[in-house]
């Protein structure tokens, strides 16, 4: 079998809730600018910049995005683990012969300081996409399923023409996910190797 699974970062393999507030709470303490890092951090997803602009003047949000990637990697990798059943999605998308590529909105040196200090091996990496934006790598790298808990990322899987897998582990709800186009939605990951069997087996079927 060839291809690949393509999977969201944020809350869809980890969490990084708890280094990303960190980070926060140091942009406020560097910039003196205050920044509600709970409630930045429940909603995760879009671009860094979308979350910025509620906080921050339209003139100093680009000066903003420098200092918070500049702190990133002092306050929000070491705290960040994997989300539940990620280290075992992975595998069972390797033990169906099939490659792992991680597309996210995150910048793609900031995502692979995450990807490397958990030990989750990805063999493509794209970063700084969201939305439709991510389809041309989901298109590039062969992706046949992608995997995300934020309704643009069931955008990004129907932009693409493959189906999305929506998780319930984010901000977005059920019917938010649906209503994106996702073609199948999970509490976590947990759920997903019996999905990625069920469906792969359909698909050599179709094929066959």
């Amino acid at each position: 079998m060839s291809g690949a699974v393509g999977f969201d970062l944020d809350m869809t393999l980890i969490d990084s809730r708890p280094g990303i507030r960190e980070t926060y709470r140091a942009l406020t303490a560097l910039t003196g600018v205050h920044v509600d890092a709970d409630l930045a951090v429940s909603r995760l997803g879009p671009p860094l910049r979308t979350e910025l602009r509620h906080w921050f003047a339209e003139e100093a949000v680009e000066e903003a995005v420098t200092s918070f990637r500049g702190l990133y990697p002092d306050h929000a990798v070491t705290p960040s683990r994997p989300m539940p059943g990620a280290v075992e999605a992975l595998a069972a998308v390797r033990a169906a012969g099939l490659r792992v590529v991680v597309v996210t909105s995150k910048l793609g040196r900031l995502a692979r300081l995450h990807l490397d200090h958990l030990g989750l091996r990805a063999d493509e990496l794209a970063g700084d996409l969201f939305a439709e934006g991510k389809a041309s790598a989901l298109v590039e790298h062969g992706v046949r399923w992608y995997v995300g808990d934020h309704a643009a990322d069931m955008v990004a899987a129907r932009t693409a023409g493959v189906p999305g897998v929506g998780l319930l582990t984010g901000p977005c709800s059920e019917r938010e996910l649906w209503e994106a186009g996702a073609s199948h939605v999970l509490s976590d990951l947990t759920t997903f190797p019996a999905l990625l069997s069920e469906i792969a087996v359909g698909s050599e079927r179709s094929s066959g």
